[in-house]
């Protein structure tokens, strides 16, 4: 199939890479991940003046209604600046959730105040190191309260509220929890990219209201993360072009035997696996978008394809852009460790890269079946 973003698309794109040109340099990103702040609040607030927070939010609840294609290549430009913010925990998990589950009170208290970031949300749900699983799930709810503790929560330490999945007496249920409530603890996580903020968070019979239909929360779960893994891929995209430019870049200005070293072979091959790894996963993300736009019957294949070649992308692009950079590469100093950081962060944030393979099998076989 033949698929482009718009003109307006486009226009989006490069306004919010301007923007972030602009403001959020490295020196912001490393001013997070050296503990000096949680994260970039001035430019949350800076991207909430732009309204892209509220891209994908329908008009009737606060949002723009500008759809998801919009959001992706906002995410691209994200991730190609290592954003220090948590637009992919209260946005692509929380607010998507309460968009497509919540009811009208819901959409009218929460959406709003997601949309211009005054609110920040995540959702809530692993509870073991190992592959999540229905059976994993242990905190419990009694339909009106909430008990337990979630693990590594993505922005948890920051959120104000929290799509949380619980085991209730009518099985796995989706809850929105107020975490400034009371009777809710935090304690941040130490994680490989410290510039994203992640906390464990426990529930002592915190206040909970029940999203969705009860019982239904792993099939909810399933298909928030389908769409959220678009967006995430996207901006694992983002970062695998700005590390494979950072790359080229060095290889073209730094020499050796008085030859630019791109002109070594062992170089060149290093870097043609970069593009053409690049280019496989910006083919899968663009398909995915479309998926996702439309809502295609596909989506789930679409989604775990272009998530596991966009993390299998930005792994090797990050990866290797040490490799061209030598020496230096290795150093505090050079920029290339806070793209291996965050490929590491987001290949693990919905879960691995073996789990998504096997969803992607699993989607495969199933579609294959019928």
């Amino acid at each position: 199939m033949n698929f482009d973003f718009s003109d307006q698309e486009k226009l989006i794109r490069d306004q919010t890479g301007r923007f972030l040109g602009d403001n959020c340099k490295s020196e912001e990103v490393r001013r997070v991940l050296e503990g000096n702040d949680s994260y970039a609040r001035e430019l949350w607030s800076g991207l909430a003046n732009m309204g892209l927070m509220a891209t994908a939010i329908p008009e009737a609840y606060g949002g723009v209604g500008g759809g998801y294609l919009g959001l992706c290549v906002i995410a691209e430009q994200l991730g190609a600046h290592l954003a220090p913010v948590p637009m992919s925990s209260s946005i692509y998990l929380a607010a998507e959730a309460i968009t497509l589950y919540g009811d009208e009170s819901q959409k009218e208290t929460w959406l709003p105040k997601l949309a211009t970031g005054e609110t920040i949300g995540t959702l809530a749900a692993v509870e073991t190191v190992q592959e999540m699983t229905p059976e994993s799930i242990n905190v419990e709810s009694d339909g009106k309260t909430i008990s337990g503790t979630k693990l590594i929560v993505p922005d948890g330490g920051i959120a104000d509220i929290a799509v949380v999945l619980a085991r209730s007496t009518d099985g796995l249920s989706m809850f929105i929890v107020d975490l400034n409530e009371g009777a809710v603890s935090r304690t941040n996580v130490d994680t490989v990219d410290p510039s994203k903020n992640s906390a464990s968070i426990t529930f002592n019979g915190a206040p909970a209201e029940l999203l969705g239909e009860a019982g239904n929360g792993w099939s909810m779960l399933q298909d928030i993360y389908d769409r959220a893994a678009v967006l995430f891929a996207f901006e694992q995209i983002g970062g695998a072009q700005k590390v494979l430019d950072m790359a080229v870049d060095y290889a073209k200005q730094r020499f050796a035997f008085g030859r630019p070293i791109g002109s070594f072979q062992g170089l060149k091959h290093m870097m043609a696996d970069m593009y053409v790894a690049l280019k496989l996963a910006e083919s899968n993300c663009f398909y995915a978008a479309w998926a996702l736009a439309n809502n295609a019957a596909d989506l789930s294949t679409a989604a775990a394809t272009a998530r596991v070649s966009a993390t299998q992308a930005f792994q090797l692009c990050s990866r290797d852009n040490i490799q061209v950079h030598g020496g230096m590469g290795f150093t505090w100093e050079v920029d290339c460790h806070l793209f291996y950081r965050r490929s590491n962060y987001l290949t693990l944030v919905l879960g691995g890269l073996s789990v998504w393979e096997n969803r992607l099998i699993e989607s495969l076989s199933a579609s294959k079946a019928a």
